[in-house]
């Protein structure tokens, strides 16, 4: 049989390196890869559709999902996944010591719609009693100016959320003291180059996350896999082939990292992190699957229809393909 030729565009993780080389093979199937940055990935696969397999953010997906325009359908490989107390970025010289001090206070945003930011919002709010609307958020590049939503969003009347000058970067507008802070998956160059007056809320970041995690038992999803809708119609098969390569390009990434007689990571003491992330997580600490992750997509997407991203509650299986819900009865 003919192989189907298909273009694959992700991330160059560990998890996915696999795939991106050639030694996790999907089966039935000829890729062309694309090793990308998430944001190019998202903008292109969002925009345009231009690849049949991409990784795709969880918010994007659930906004559309709920939409009923979504493009894509997901299997639930989530090649992306970061605790998020780390992403609140203040200037320390505005009596900001506490989540609950960020009410009333000017926060940046690069997209107001983007998994990060959802998390952290989210977990403001359970945690903290901090509301979405007892802030003030300005939109706008991190680095270069210019930046809006990636797919429109509309917001309850109660959320405060204007663009910044076109000529402005949230960084800088950090680092001047002309926002209060900032939140977002990535570091602004400002606190990367220790700019007086910026820190991160959390100081001792990796403290906070691992108590988030012993309290929820959740280890926050960022992006999944998404394959072309028009696609799977054609080649029902493809949503188990395809998941089953990312379980394999996973369970390798793993592998490497407990080998200790050649390290796969640059770092000194990387099995031993390892095997602190299984005590604290368990010996699957980084979970694929809907019934293994099912408290956690709730949870997003709970906070995604009360921040108004979602005009419905999405159920956690509408953004999966049946086939590839339940492996282990393939």
């Amino acid at each position: 049989m003919k192989k189907l030729q298909i273009s694959l565009s992700c991330g160059d993780y560990d998890r996915t390196r696999a795939i991106l080389d050639g030694r996790a093979q999907i089966e039935g199937c000829e890729v062309v890869t694309a090793a990308i940055e998430p944001e190019e990935a998202f903008h292109r696969a969002f925009r345009y559709q231009e690849f049949d397999v991409t990784e795709i953010s969880m918010s994007s997906h659930m906004m559309t999902t709920a939409r009923g325009d979504n493009e894509y359908i997901g299997i639930p490989a989530f090649i992306s996944r970061v605790f998020r107390q780390s992403g609140i970025y203040v200037r320390t010289d505005r009596g900001i010591n506490t989540p609950q001090d960020l009410k009333g206070k000017t926060i940046g945003v690069p997209e107001y719609q983007i998994t990060a930011n959802v998390w952290i919002r989210g977990i403001l709010k359970d945690e903290y009693g901090l509301e979405p609307r007892d802030v003030k958020w300005v939109r706008g590049g991190i680095e270069e100016p210019g930046r809006g939503e990636r797919s429109p969003i509309v917001l309850d009347d109660d959320i405060d959320l204007t663009q910044i000058p076109d000529d402005k970067t949230l960084s800088q507008m950090l680092e001047d003291g002309e926002i209060d802070g900032y939140i977002g998956a990535r570091a602004p160059s400002c606190f990367l180059r220790g700019a007086p007056n910026v820190g991160r809320l959390f100081g001792d970041y990796i403290e906070a996350e691992k108590d988030y995690f012993r309290r929820t038992r959740i280890f926050p999803i960022m992006h999944m896999v998404g394959i072309r809708k028009s696609l799977v119609e054609q080649h029902p098969w493809l949503p188990v082939s395809v998941y089953k390569a990312f379980i394999k390009s996973k369970e390798m990434a793993i592998h490497e990292l407990n080998e200790i007689c050649h390290l796969a990571v640059t770092l000194p003491w990387m099995v031993h992190h390892l095997n602190e992330a299984k005590a604290l997580m368990g010996d699957d600490y980084w979970p694929f699957g809907m019934e293994n992750n099912r408290h956690t997509i709730e949870t997003f997407a709970r906070y995604h229809y009360d921040q108004g991203l979602s005009k419905r509650l999405v159920k956690p299986e509408e953004l999966f393909h049946p086939a590839a819900l339940d492996l282990s009865k393939i």
